[in-house]
């Protein structure tokens, strides 16, 4: 028997125990505790519905739900987690900062199928360094959700932190320094419309990202809830492509989906500046964070070399970051901060 995945049911089944007493009878270890009790404890009974009528001597068989494909399963586990806990912890309505990128239009997507577009609140907060096709995107995506859309450019708040830290700064280069501070804007004016409207913010990052640190503290990690904190960028992709061939349409419009990632925080960025192809980093990423394979045992199976090399140093270094990120769904046999937690502090990785 099985009752359908990730929605409420009631399933009543006969259950012949006969098989199961046999196999503890056989175990020795349960043999030795049984003869160590001077008496059997008392055992309840509590009947479950109606007695049923056997059939031909057999027990009446239960109903087996089938088995949904497996991204429809992350589907509808990821609505189900976000729908349970915006609920369950007192809130209505939830904000969420869309770039034009995909990692926040697959969760933009996801909110608005599992609480309704008139919870859903997208934020585009362009910066000097965001292109018309991704400020057109993030647009276009509210549009299509049903969701409103607030435009909220940050080139002036960015050039009042520039020009305040100006002297400071003086003979310096712009670095990641920089480009961190946007995202850290961003996050300040998610978290004001969070505090003034009530509206719970969702991080966006994924798992790839946030496996190899490549997010910012106090900014697009910022949030009360990190929906696909579980989710590999390759899946985020598939997951994209599985919700719009089930809308029928373009939910997510495919100029987002097709667009090389990039976090636009400098001019002509793309991901790939900073991490190994996803492809290749997701599969090291499975191996080393999931599966506990060794640098060594790594390099012996065939991976890229450069990227396990890349990837292990960035994960270990990563941890602090992992330590300060919202809760999420988990969705894979390991989860950062509840299957997979290591010393920040050791003297291991140099």
């Amino acid at each position: 028997a099985r009752a359908p995945g990730f929605e409420e049911a009631l399933l009543v089944v006969d259950v012949d125990p006969k098989a199961v007493i046999g196999r503890r009878l056989r175990d020795v270890r349960r043999r030795a505790l049984e003869q160590s009790r001077e008496e059997v404890p008392p055992v309840s009974v509590v009947h479950v519905g109606a007695e049923r009528e056997s059939t031909n001597g057999h027990f009446v068989p239960g109903e087996v739900a089938p088995m949904v494909e497996p991204l429809e399963q992350m589907r509808l586990a990821l609505e189900l987690g976000l729908r349970d806990y915006v609920s369950k912890n007192g809130f209505a309505e939830i904000v969420v900062g869309v770039s034009g990128g995909i990692d926040s239009a697959l969760v933009a997507a996801l909110a608005t199928e599992a609480l309704g577009a008139e919870h859903v609140h997208c934020v585009s907060m362009p910066s000097p360094y965001s292109s018309a096709e991704t400020r057109r995107d993030a647009q276009a995506l509210a549009e299509s959700l049903g969701a409103d859309c607030l435009e909220l450019p940050i080139d002036a708040i960015y050039s009042s932190f520039e020009s305040a830290l100006a002297e400071v700064f003086a003979g310096r280069e712009p670095d990641l320094t920089e480009e961190n501070l946007q995202a850290r804007i961003r996050g300040v004016l998610l978290m004001a419309l969070s505090n003034k409207f009530g509206w719970l913010l969702l991080a966006t990052g994924n798992k790839s990202e946030l496996s190899v640190g490549y997010a910012t503290l106090y900014g697009d990690m910022a949030g009360g809830f990190a929906l696909i904190k579980d989710v590999y960028k390759t899946d985020v992709f598939r997951l994209a492509k599985h919700l719009n061939e089930r809308a029928g349409r373009e939910l997510i419009p495919a100029s987002i989906i097709e667009r090389a990632p990039s976090a636009e925080l400098r001019a002509n960025q793309l991901d790939e500046d900073s991490l190994p192809p996803y492809p290749k980093l997701d599969q090291v990423l499975e191996a080393y964070v999931e599966l506990d394979r060794s640098r060594e045992e790594l390099s012996g199976d065939g991976f890229d070399q450069d990227v396990v090399e890349r990837a292990i140093a960035m994960i270990d270094r990563a941890e602090y970051k992992r330590r300060q990120a919202p809760p999420g769904v988990k969705l894979r046999p390991k989860a950062f901060g509840r299957d997979r937690r290591t010393p920040i502090t050791n003297r291991w990785t140099g």
